[in-house]
């Protein structure tokens, strides 16, 4: 066993069990630690190691309700992971229409990411559902992605 790893060895294993069973509660839609872990100092952006923010597992789970509480708390609607995919592309990608009312009325930006969840409206033939309401998004164009040219 090597000691060289010193970012792994300077995190106590409670703090890297506490932080997956965070991550579960968020896949599994569990509300109610949220609503006493997130006021007691939780980060709402808290990220796992392949950049999957709290909000993300939730969004990409289908819980809208823990989606809302997690943005009403700080979390980042626009916070994409390792991966360049933003929450509303993976709510896209699983069809959960709550989710994706939750994150647009949450700021999240329809062109942000990659691809982006504009672009998979047209991947998933959703742009009759969903193509006036991303056109419409109070977040659109200010994820703070600087453009490409």
């Amino acid at each position: 066993m090597s000691t060289s790893d010193s970012t792994t060895a300077s995190i106590p294993p409670e703090a890297i069990e506490f932080a997956g069973r965070m991550y579960n509660a968020a896949r599994e839609g569990q509300k109610d630690i949220f609503e006493q872990a997130l006021p007691a100092g939780l980060p709402a952006n808290l990220t796992n190691e392949k950049g999957d923010t709290l909000l993300m597992l939730a969004a990409y789970h289908g819980h809208a309700d823990l989606v809302k509480l997690l943005i009403q708390h700080g979390a980042d609607p626009n916070r994409i992971n390792d991966r360049g995919q933003s929450p509303l592309a993976g709510a896209v990608f699983k069809n959960e229409d709550a989710v994706i009312e939750a994150l647009l009325e949450g700021g999240a930006d329809p062109d942000h990411g990659s691809p982006s969840a504009l672009s998979c409206l047209a991947m998933f033939k959703q742009e009759d559902k969903w193509g006036a309401k991303f056109a419409a998004a109070p977040g659109k164009g200010k994820a703070g992605e600087p453009a490409s040219s």
